[in-house]
């Protein structure tokens, strides 16, 4: 049987069906011994409140009398009443009573809530709050203080269920709720609190500032008290502009669909379970910014998204992060404190807030990015940031998550396999938005792995290529990549500039290095497989300070990967630097050395070679190669 007591006294079988109880005085002696459920009470507790200051004669007697009342109504089968000495005893679960469940429940909920797990939140409270069905212990006038009791506890798990979906950006469905709230119980500041905070994200802070008003007079008017400090805190956010807008899920929508990358997402959700700051490292193109808006997008909770690309000065990211935030500089009365900074009031509206900070492009603002995600990340203990850049932060604590290419098929891959791998899949996908009728078939199959795998799986070159169909078939495409910077000269319209043709995407990170840099990466071209430290070293004709130096700047900004001992470039950016390699007028130079550090290895001196070709197995060995270089290494945590 199930009890109910949170409304009218009501007896429920296992099916739903209800068993008539009785009258009132049978109703409320039950609802009495609910309250004590699986204890005894005393008979002068029940005469007291079944017949408050005035029991007939013979109360004892009485309650005897409705005692038998309430055996002869419930199921013979179960007579859970039982008689002691000192009083009667409802021998049933606790959890088949809702008073009972309902506190445990709201418990649940208060500490989800705590624990910033606000969906499970919401949904057991509200669990706990479907459980009532009118005011508690309607039938029962002796149990004023139990009654207003469960009624505090009521009130007290609306207000957290409140609080959990405000943190989950329901805002506008909540202002009726709680202006109801507020009316009902005008002295409750926590109700009030929320709605000034609902009003003031919806764009409405003048009602907020409103309702303060009338808090502030009820109080002095009824109790003669101000407002209390918390309900102080959040006028004064009012009237800085500081309450967050009601966009707390703040990603940018996406128009194409996500492909492959299933691994990385674990990986970093993985790695934002356990640690404040993770960082998408990756060459351009890699799709780091698309990986990250998945990645906050699976979480639970608030979750802003800060561009920085267009940043041109890295003193401006804090002021892009309060943008982002729907912070202003300065209050709506009051000028902005003399020498208070953007990052001050970064810190005061982030102190408690609980959100994951997705900055996006950080690279050319590293070293301002980087202090800044260090002073947030101190101050503010609930805050985690999700970081994208061709090279990491650098910070103590940092989880790096390298990209590289898609996953390509093995080359002894069967060819009907092909669309399995991700590379191919993103290539079939976007080329159907744009050639409907392209299918992969067993006649086509290998030049479109040749495309995927002479693109090193990178997604944006796959997304250019793909996007040629519109004029030219599979096979010209494939042909023509030989020039692949005159090739995938056509992006998107909407894209940055730096992501709308493949060699602006390579530019923007050559464009990072500085000239040791970028001397040591023409010279690395010579190197169609990779080559390992010492080859590379020779070769560079570079001080060996100023060689490691270069090559570890090189690693970090994505330029080159390591793979093992051997350092390779993608086949994207060794075309790019071989280009400026000929500029530069070393290309000769560059060949004698390489053939002085690997005798007899003869070199294309037309251009580099393309992809799917290999300088001579011997000349190979000689560097030190093995099997091919890895295309991405596995998220790790660095420094």
């Amino acid at each position: 049987m199930r009890f109910r007591v949170l409304g009218p006294t009501r007896v429920l079988l296992a099916d739903g069906r209800e068993i008539p109880v009785g009258g009132p005085r049978v109703r409320a002696l039950l609802a009495l011994l609910l309250l004590d459920v699986g204890r005894v009470v005393s008979a002068e507790r029940l005469i007291d409140g079944l017949y408050g200051e005035h029991p007939p004669r013979g109360a004892a007697n009485a309650l005897q009398s409705q005692v038998s009342r309430l055996r002869q109504a419930l199921p013979a089968e179960h007579d859970p009443v039982e008689f002691h000495p000192a009083g009667y005893r409802l021998a049933v679960d606790p959890d088949d009573v809702d008073a009972y469940r309902f506190e445990r429940l709201a418990e649940v909920g208060r500490r989800a809530l705590a624990g910033g797990d606000w969906s499970r939140a919401v949904a057991v409270l509200r669990e706990a709050l479907d459980l009532w069905h009118g005011p508690a212990l309607a039938d029962v006038t002796g149990a004023a203080a139990q009654a207003a009791r469960l009624e505090e506890l009521r009130l007290a798990a609306v207000e957290d269920r409140i609080e959990a979906e405000l943190a989950l950006g329901g805002h506008a469905a909540l202002v009726a709720e709680l202006r109801e709230l507020v009316v009902a119980h005008p002295l409750r500041e926590r109700s009030r609190g929320q709605l000034m905070r609902v009003l003031s994200a919806l764009g409405r802070p003048a009602e907020a500032l409103i309702e303060f008003e009338d808090a502030r007079r009820t109080l002095a008017e009824q109790l003669g008290v101000d407002p209390s400090v918390e309900l102080a805190a959040i006028h004064l956010a009012v009237l800085r502009g500081e309450e967050r807008p009601a966009a707390e899920r703040a990603l940018p929508g996406q128009l194409t669909t996500f492909v492959g990358r299933e691994e990385e997402l674990k990986r970093v959700g993985a790695l934002l379970a356990e640690r404040r700051l993770v960082t998408l490292t990756g060459p351009g193109g890699a799709g780091k910014t698309r990986l990250a808006i998945e990645a906050a997008g699976r979480l639970d909770g608030e979750v802003h998204f800060v561009e920085l690309a267009g940043l041109a000065d890295g003193s401006d990211v804090p002021q892009a992060v309060l943008s982002a935030l729907g912070l202003r500089d300065a209050g709506l009365r009051a000028p902005a404190e003399p020498g208070r900074q953007s990052t001050d009031r970064l810190v005061e509206a982030l102190a408690e807030r609980r959100l994951l900070l997705v900055l996006d492009n950080c690279e050319h603002v590293v070293a301002d990015a980087a202090r800044l995600a260090a002073r947030l990340l101190g101050a503010c203990p609930a805050l985690r940031v999700l970081a994208t850049s061709r090279e990491p932060l650098g910070l103590a604590g940092e989880a790096l998550c390298p990209l590289s290419g898609l996953t390509l098929p093995p080359p002894d891959a069967s060819p009907l396999a092909a669309s399995d791998y991700a590379a191919v899949s993103l290539f079939v996908q976007r080329a159907t938005d744009v050639a409907p009728d392209f299918a992969v078939t067993p006649a086509n199959v290998d030049v479109v792995l040749r495309i995927c795998r002479t693109l090193d799986g990178l997604p944006l070159a796959i997304e250019l290529a793909a996007a040629r169909l519109r004029a030219l078939s599979v096979a010209e495409v494939a042909a023509r990549l030989d020039d692949r910077f005159r090739l995938l000269a056509m992006g998107s319209r909407a894209a940055s500039p730096r992501h709308r043709t493949l060699r602006a995407v390579v530019e923007w990170s050559w464009d990072l290095l500085d000239d040791t840099e970028r001397e040591l990466a023409r010279r690395l071209t010579v190197f169609a497989g990779g080559a390992t430290l010492e080859a590379a070293e020779r070769v560079s004709g570079l001080p060996t300070s100023g060689f490691v130096e270069a090559l570890h700047g090189l690693v970090d900004k994505s330029f080159v990967e390591m793979a093992g001992s051997r350092y390779r470039m993608l086949e994207t950016v060794r075309a790019f630097c071989a280009e400026r390699l000929a500029e530069a007028g070393e290309a000769d130079q560059l060949r004698r050395a390489h053939t002085r550090v690997l005798p007899g290895v003869r070199l294309d001196r037309q251009r580099p070679p393309p992809a799917g070709r290999t300088v001579a197995l011997v000349a190979a060995a000689r560097c030190g190669a093995g099997q091919p270089a890895r295309r991405a290494a596995p998220c790790h945590c660095g420094r």
